[in-house]
């Protein structure tokens, strides 16, 4: 059975805890490896070699470090198909989500190789009688990154490139129930020329979690995942005096205008909500039928779910691949459960699709309609194959749905009316909006990062943002007086 261990100065390090978890393949049901799981000690020694890494990375002139990330660029462009298997081998997603996700981080890094301009500062001449002001921006040290199970790839490369390309030393923290991308990824960096030590990867669970929150020596935690663990991410961290960017959990909502283009609205419902099993934080979760679009949505919806095919992601024309874990696949299966029970109309029911496999995590997709904002499948981020259909009567009823939600990650609306649009854009309570789009994920060069319960922290991630998270401030205020003029003043500094 394959053993996953850490990545520490430059090479890969077996655990020493004496602890692992078990890592599955989703389409089987059967574990294809075991994963070290780091103790606070170990944690500790790959920060201490991080930080010795840090110094000597922060030295490097920008054009070093970019030519650095210029070459891991190129080298997971010429791999990403290996990088894709690997993902569906222990995510399950089918291999084209795999590649997908692949070429959104690999955008990531393409703007990161802009590093020197993205850290050019600002310089006043003059600003008093032969003094200059200038800004300049600083790496922070060490910095550590907390990323999901659900974008093993997409997630570290919002964080690393930046990082790095700002000149940190960056230390992983992946799932444990996917590792072996984040360890392919540190080969990579390798190859690509980055000196040891500056990439890390350490394995683990909650209490290597917890003792990255609380050493002394990680200067920022960046962090996606669930709304619970990013509050306790953000408390904890930021407890310790740590800048900390938590991104949480969603309830996504497609709002569809009377006037909407149906098929493409249901085309997009369809690929947006099943997409990857639902296991995207963008994904869309709830539709908002407003009026009397209500009953020709569901039915144009309904009438593609047969169309999607289940099964294992490497399979020649699979739509949807397994969930991540039994415990997971049928904790969503409670979600389906509960909706029935409190009045939903049921659709179509994922737990009894006739042709899901026999063996892995599978379930069909779901569709719920007359769904209502007390049931649990709408308040909860179910994170799974689940698409709700509630309906509402008014476009203003639709956004104040939206708006009371705890959640502001993602929301879009479907309409041919540039004025509800435009009026929706300003109205709405989220972080990104899509029109006409159903999963808004911004390009590289704008920020990734929702509002209310999405977000824990000020700062979104990647992107402009990225780069002052990963950075910090400086103001050099200078003099070069012409020695004859040199006198003491111990007056207050005048600017005038």
């Amino acid at each position: 059975m394959n053993h996953i261990s850490h990545w520490i100065g430059g090479a890969e390090r077996a655990g020493t805890s004496g602890r692992v978890g078990p890592v599955f393949n989703p389409a089987t049901g059967e574990q294809s490896a075991r994963v070290d799981l780091a103790s606070a000690a170990e944690v500790a020694e790959a920060v201490a070699v991080a930080r010795a890494a840090a110094g000597q990375w922060r030295s490097a002139s920008l054009s070093q470090r970019s030519a650095v990330v210029f070459k891991f660029r190129e080298l997971l462009a010429q791999r990403a198909g290996e990088l894709a298997a690997i993902i569906t081998a222990e995510h399950g997603k089918v291999l084209a989500d795999a590649a997908g996700e692949v070429a959104r981080g690999l955008e990531n890094v393409e703007f990161a190789t802009g590093v020197p301009h993205l850290m050019k500062g600002g310089f006043s001449e003059q600003a008093a009688t032969g003094v200059d002001v200038y800004s300049i921006r600083q790496p922070l040290g060490v910095v550590a990154g907390i990323t999901p199970f659900n974008f093993p790839a997409m997630v570290p490369l919002w964080m690393c490139a930046t990082a790095i390309a700002t000149g940190n030393a960056f230390v992983l923290k992946p799932s444990e129930k996917d590792p072996s991308a984040a360890l392919w990824l540190a080969r990579l960096w390798a190859e690509a020329g980055l000196p040891a030590g500056v990439f890390t990867v350490v394995n683990g669970d909650k209490e290597a979690v917890d003792a990255l929150l609380a050493h002394p020596d990680i200067a920022a935690v960046s962090f996606v995942g669930s709304t619970p663990i990013a509050r306790y991410i953000y408390e904890t961290g930021t407890a310790h005096g740590k800048r900390v960017q938590a991104l949480g959990g969603a309830k996504n909502h497609m709002i569809v205008l009377p006037d909407a283009e149906l098929d493409a609205a249901a085309d997009a419902a369809i690929s947006a909500g099943y997409g990857a099993a639902g296991e995207r934080c963008m994904a869309i979760s709830v539709v908002v039928a407003v009026g009397e679009i209500a009953d020709p949505l569901v039915e144009a919806i309904a009438a593609r779910l047969p169309r999607i095919k289940v099964g294992a992601g490497t399979e020649a024309g699979v739509d949807m691949g397994p969930l991540i874990s039994a415990e997971h696949r049928d904790r969503v299966a409670g979600y389906i459960e509960a909706g029935v029970s409190a009045g939903a109309a049921v659709i179509a029911d994922g737990r009894k699709a006739g042709d899901l496999p026999e063996e892995g995590f599978f379930l069909g997709a779901t569709l719920l309609d007359n769904v209502t904002p007390e049931m649990t499948v709408y308040t909860d981020e179910i994170f799974g194959p689940v698409l709700s259909v509630v309906r509402v009567r008014t476009y203003a009823e639709a956004v104040a749905l939206v708006n009371d939600n705890e959640y502001g990650n993602g929301v879009a609306i479907f309409t041919r009316d540039g004025g509800a649009a435009r009026r929706f854009q300003f109205e709405v309570d989220a972080g990104m909006v899509g029109v006409n789009v159903p999963i808004p994920v911004p390009v590289a060069y704008y920020s990734f990062g929702g509002w209310k319960a999405s977000l824990f922290g000020d700062s979104h991630m990647y992107g402009p943002d990225g780069i002052r998270f990963y950075t910090r401030g400086k103001v050099v205020t200078s003099r070069w007086p012409d020695p004859g003029t040199s006198a003491i003043d111990l007056g207050f500094p005048q600017t005038r």
